[in-house]
């Protein structure tokens, strides 16, 4: 019986278990990866109250009442003396406060007569000052183990003072495309030949996962040759993906060559492209057969894969797509019995945001999913969705 989606990412998760193996990256080579321990913080950010806002740092004791400049006080220069009553500091964002000031007057909120500032306003107590620890205290979290690391986070980690973090190793990934009909680029095809496409589109998607990636090339659809390549990619790989060979043709022997030699749990998804799917085991390695047409296997990937990937990765929280409600442009057909991933492309205009299918939808164009920026996502009861509806989105720029 055929799969839903939900069902079958679920089993998939279920079935991924996460690296135990760990090794210690410089910070600037730790983009794409998951920690492997927790992150506290070393000492309070910032580590001294200092000035959120250019302006003039005084006492708000002394209200509206002219100051005297007696100094200045820039970022990585601190003013040494004490600001007392009636006195004033010119201060820079950033730089630290200097004894005896509570507040901050932006310099908006300041008329300047010679070394005499006249506020505009009266200045509130901790009015434009960072604190000590604002952002972090001592001791607390900062992130935790099972964090993917991102530019948000390597910057976190920077602003500790942290060099260097403990993540898990990278997921080596072995991929081969099938199929007697592939050539490669650069070859002259002849009739009822194409060019191998899917392997490019794999190789992308998996470097930006952060992958170590083990390209297999093409394989012919021949069952001796095909076992040769599955127990070679096994003895090599975390995790081993394959394009083509999972329908029911004559010529379609990854899932029989993958129950005899491996453990297949299910081929058969309730979606849209992508029906015929194999997930299983092979060895130690995580299996997945994906369909040969260039769209199915992106798609497919999308939602099985990468979700599988990061969690063997490491990463804690379990990876589902984000889906957005979108008002659709314009009507949009289909069949009730299948969840369908349509593509799509977001338009911001008099109507606010709207999505709208592009082009034609069969899992062969690869030129619709080109120049789609989203997947339209209609359930598998659903006869089409009128303009106007709201429809599930999921971003593909999203996708990691």
């Amino acid at each position: 019986m055929a799969k839903s989606v939900e069902e079958a990412r679920a089993a998939i998760l279920a079935s991924s278990p996460a690296l135990t193996d760990t090794e210690v990256l410089h910070l600037s080579a730790a983009l794409g990866r998951v920690l492997a321990e927790d992150i506290r913080a070393p000492q309070a950010v910032p580590a001294w109250p200092n000035s959120a806002m250019d302006g003039y740092a005084l006492r708000s004791s002394d209200g509206e009442k002219p100051r005297q400049l007696i100094g200045h006080c820039f970022a990585g220069h601190p003013f040494t003396g004490v600001v007392g009553p009636g006195e004033c500091v010119r201060i820079m964002t950033g730089a630290v406060m200097p004894e005896g000031a509570d507040s901050v007057l932006i310099q908006e909120q300041a008329e300047i007569q010679d070394k005499t500032i006249l506020p505009q306003q009266h200045p509130a107590p901790g009015a434009n000052i960072r604190q000590a620890g604002e952002d972090l205290q001592p001791g607390v979290e900062a992130l935790p183990a099972g964090t993917l690391l991102r530019p948000a986070q390597l910057a976190l980690l920077a602003s500790l003072g942290i060099a260097e973090v403990k993540v898990f190793r990278r997921l080596r990934v072995a991929f081969f495309s099938t199929g007697d009909e592939l050539r490669p680029l650069g070859s002259t095809l002849e009739a009822g030949q194409i060019y191998d496409s899917n392997r490019y589109a794999l190789q992308g998607m998996l470097q930006r996962l952060g992958c170590e990636i083990l390209d297999l090339g093409r394989i012919l659809d021949n069952p001796e040759h095909l076992e040769k390549t599955l127990q070679q990619a096994a003895g090599m790989a975390d995790l081993v993906i394959s394009t083509g060979g999972v329908s029911v043709g004559d010529a379609d022997y990854i899932a029989e060559l993958l129950g005899r030699i491996g453990s297949i749990n299910f081929w058969k998804m309730n979606m849209k492209p992508g029906r015929p799917l194999a997930f299983g085991q092979l060895g130690e390695a995580t299996f997945f057969g994906l369909p040969g047409n260039p769209v199915s296997t992106m798609v497919t990937f999308y939602q099985f894969v990468q979700p599988c990937i990061l969690k063997r990765m490491g990463k804690s929280a379990p990876w589902t797509p984000t889906v957005l409600k979108i008002p659709l442009a314009h009507s949009l057909k289909k069949k009730p019995g299948r969840t369908d991933f349509q593509r799509g492309v977001l338009i911001s205009g008099e109507n606010g945001l709207q999505v709208a299918g592009v082009g034609q939808q069969a899992s062969h164009i690869m030129s619709g999913l080109a120049h789609a920026d989203c997947l339209i996502i209609l359930a598998a009861e659903a006869e089409g969705a009128p303009a106007g509806s709201m429809v599930d989105v999921q971003l593909l720029e999203g996708l990691v």
